[in-house]
């Protein structure tokens, strides 16, 4: 069913109840995808010992099991289980060497305190909506292997989602990855879920030189307070569109050693060096499109260290073989922040950022579709007639701003310093550019000035609610329009169309 968030965020749940797992998305899917304990028995554990003993009394290691799980699971109740359709340990979560599983937090909610989940030498398995935090490599306790979750030895098929992967600090502290790929680990998908407060969020491959590593997905995530390893990637191919990058205090995206990363529709917000090949002179590359840098500061370049920006172009292309929607990056932080983690009730973005109030349906019936255009292939609204500016005090002198990949030489924070002669001109000939303030400040209209010599350049133009994502006015052509009377604390004009890299002078804001 869709469901309207508050700030009109179009969201989807499934119909079924919090153990349902839906479908799997991304690399997940590919490789006769990723069903997890589909159609067989469901078994209800609030003990780690009970989930080995539900492994365990299976008739075989691959026969489809759903373990349930409630409570907190922690070390002194996970203790190892022996069977001929298990390979269990103590004091940690041992998925080893077994296929068709699906293990789901219901009810209160499944807490994993101090104790990983590994995978092992295993296929087909879902691990969703359970919380795993705190979980070290050294110190007291000791966890097997040290990563929240982690997947080694021929490991094929996994779907991770809305899950909460959580340290308390990073190496020194005893704590190791939240979500790492080692030895021959494929066909991985990560969706929904939240990963914070870690020195490292996650790698795929051990090594410059363990290469076997590819084929993963990342989507719909926060990475929150994540020092570096966003992820870090070692050969191999990833995926990466819709995430919510906030405060990567030392890098990001790390690809390295012929990794190719294709980064698209993601909001950067807060950090440094969100992309690019860091601490080695093993180059890996990137694919980038549709992203938003938000407060982004990058580092001068050296010998082992390449970052992406500040101005991030692609240096591959990857094609990925399944289909996905991806919402606009505008969008991501509100959408992600209603949808990520645990005991979020697995809603899902339904690729709209165009605020829905659904209407009761027939039975029978599918819900008609509202009118409003949602995408950047709608049909534009018939441009402005005003050709003058509005009166009052243009609010965005004084403001903040950012947008997409810039041009070189141009600047952000040249379209409200009101001097007509700078300009920002997005990397190719369409891009956004926001203007925000610290506070909720109403805004009626606006006014979009060209530089000299490129009028007529700007084509077709969205106008967003920069907080929600919302579409407040489409049309084409620069010069002064109205929108919606809204109090935000961003507004973006995203040029969807144009016969020539489109240089914009001013984005004046007013109250109208």
């Amino acid at each position: 069913m869709t469901l309207a968030a508050a700030a009109g965020v179009a969201l989807a749940m499934p119909e079924a109840s919090a153990a349902a797992t839906g479908t799997a998305t991304g690399y997940a899917t590919q490789n006769g995808g990723t069903t997890g304990g589909a159609g067989g028995q469901t078994v209800r554990a609030t003990t780690g010992t009970a989930i080995h003993a539900a492994l365990c009394n299976r008739a075989s290691s691959s026969t489809p099991i759903v373990i349930e799980v409630e409570g907190t699971i922690h070390h002194g109740n996970t203790s190892k289980v022996s069977g001929p359709s298990c390979n269990t340990a103590d004091g940690v979560i041992e998925l080893k060497q077994i296929s068709n599983v699906t293990l789901v937090g219901v009810g209160s909610g499944a807490v994993f305190d101090q104790l990983g989940i590994h995978i092992r030498e295993s296929r087909n398995v879902i691990v969703q909506n359970v919380t795993v935090r705190n979980v070290k490599k050294s110190g007291s306790p000791v966890s097997n292997g040290g990563d929240a979750i982690g997947m080694e030895s021929n490991v094929r098929n996994v779907w991770v989602d809305h899950v909460t992967l959580e340290a308390s600090g990073g190496e020194s502290e005893g704590y190791d990855g939240l979500f790492d790929m080692k030895d021959n680990t494929q066909y991985v998908t990560l969706s929904y879920s939240v990963l914070r407060n870690s020195g490292r969020g996650g790698l795929v491959g051990s090594s410059e030189t363990e290469l076997s590593n590819g084929f993963i997905t990342y989507h719909h995530n926060r990475y929150e307070n994540i020092d570096s390893r966003a992820p870090l990637l070692r050969g191999g191919i990833a995926h990466m569109y819709n995430n919510h990058y906030l405060r990567l205090n030392e890098s990001g995206i790390n690809s390295r050693a012929g990794a190719r990363a294709k980064v698209e529709n993601n909001y950067f917000e807060d950090s440094k060096d969100v992309l690019g090949t860091f601490y080695t002179d093993a180059t890996g590359y990137w694919q980038v499109a549709g992203n938003t840098f938000d407060n982004v500061t990058w580092s001068a370049p050296g010998t082992d260290y390449t970052p992406a920006g500040p101005d991030p172009r692609s240096t591959t292309t990857v094609t990925v073989p399944y289909a996905y929607r991806s919402d606009p990056a505008a969008c991501v932080p509100d959408v992600v922040a209603r949808t990520a983690g645990a005991q979020t009730g697995l809603k899902v973005s339904d690729g709209s950022c165009t605020p829905q109030t659904p209407t009761p349906a027939p039975t029978t019936a599918t819900p008609t579709p509202t009118p409003t255009a949602t995408g950047p292939t709608a049909t534009p609204t018939p441009p402005p007639t005003a050709t003058s500016a509005p009166g009052g005090t243009n609010l965005s002198i004084g403001a903040g701003s950012d947008g997409s990949s810039k041009a070189d030489g141009t600047s952000y924070g040249n379209v409200r310093d009101g001097n007509l002669s700078t300009y920002w001109s997005p990397a190719g000939t369409t891009g956004h550019i926001s203007v925000k303030w610290g506070a909720p400040t109403t805004v009626s209209a606006l006014t979009i000035r060209e530089a000299a010599g490129s009028a007529g350049t700007i084509g077709s133009w969205r106008v967003l609610n920069g907080d929600t994502g919302a579409v407040l006015k489409t049309g084409t052509g620069a010069g002064a329009l109205t929108v919606p009377r809204t109090t935000l604390s961003k507004i973006t004009f995203e040029i969807t169309g144009a016969s020539g890299v489109p240089k914009v002078a001013e984005f004046e804001t007013y109250a109208g």
